[in-house]
């Protein structure tokens, strides 16, 4: 049985990387002074290192005037991320994130039938509580039984430690659970920890490989283009019982990159 929703942030709950992060890590050079500027494109190909400290770092191996030495390095990179965190939470508080549609209504009716849930990302903390208060006001953190952020875990997805932090804190069986992610990286780190998972394609990730998915799917507006199909409803979204079928049938599904 179906006992809880664990949900991804970055591409699943909202589209925060092209619009968001990317943006916020742009402002943060300028103010820094910094001639860098990552695109959409170079960005999407940045997104492939988790964790926006070591993108920093990896992004600093093609710049010419980045810091020499590594102590140098990881200190401007700090000092980098604690910036665009700022930066990044101005763009939330102003609207300019939101949701991706279908999102909050399967939340609400998850919340209203007793199905718990939790975030389960490697984001940091302050960027989860600014995206929640904005959608759900000051206490938005306390709609979710657990929350495992960037901070609580050593190593990040496609890790497995968060979800299993994640399993550890709700103290459930991996199988009465089920993931929401958008990525490789977040799936993988899912069935690494055991745990079901469904797969709503985001703007960066719209063909990754993905393996032994129960779902995949383009978004939780939408009934059309999900593998496999969901039971024919009087609905335009994807519904809490279109996943607690998909969570008993275990009907594993892969899409080849």
């Amino acid at each position: 049985m179906l006992a809880a929703l664990l949900w991804d942030v970055d591409g699943t709950l909202a589209e925060t990387e092209r619009d968001g992060h990317r943006v916020a890590f742009n402002r943060a050079f300028v103010e820094r002074g910094l001639p860098w500027h990552w695109d959409i494109a170079r960005y999407g190909r940045l997104l492939r290192v988790t964790g926006g400290r070591e993108r920093l770092l990896a992004a600093m191996a093609d710049e010419t005037d980045a810091p020499v030495l590594s102590s140098e390095r990881e200190a401007l990179a700090r000092d980098l991320h604690q910036l665009k965190n700022h930066y990044y939470a101005q763009s939330i508080d102003e609207g300019v994130i939101q949701f991706r549609p279908g999102v909050r209504a399967l939340m609400d009716e998850a919340s209203a039938r007793g199905v718990r849930q939790a975030i389960v990302t490697t984001t940091g903390r302050a960027n989860v509580d600014a995206l929640l208060a904005r959608q759900f006001g000051p206490d938005g953190a306390r709609f979710f039984d657990a929350m495992v952020c960037a901070e609580d875990v050593g190593a990040k997805k496609p890790d497995p430690e968060a979800y299993r932090r994640a399993l550890d804190a709700l103290r459930l069986p991996d199988v009465a659970t089920l993931a929401i992610e958008d990525s490789w990286a977040g799936a993988t780190a899912a069935r690494a920890a055991g745990v079901p998972v469904i797969v709503t394609r985001s703007v960066y990730f719209p063909a990754d490989p993905i393996d032994a998915a129960v779902a995949i799917g383009p978004g939780l507006h939408a009934r059309c283009g999900w593998l496999p199909a969901p039971a024919a409803r009087q609905v335009e979204r994807i519904t809490l019982d279109d996943l607690v079928d998909w969570h008993a049938r275990m009907e594993l599904v892969s899409t080849p990159g």
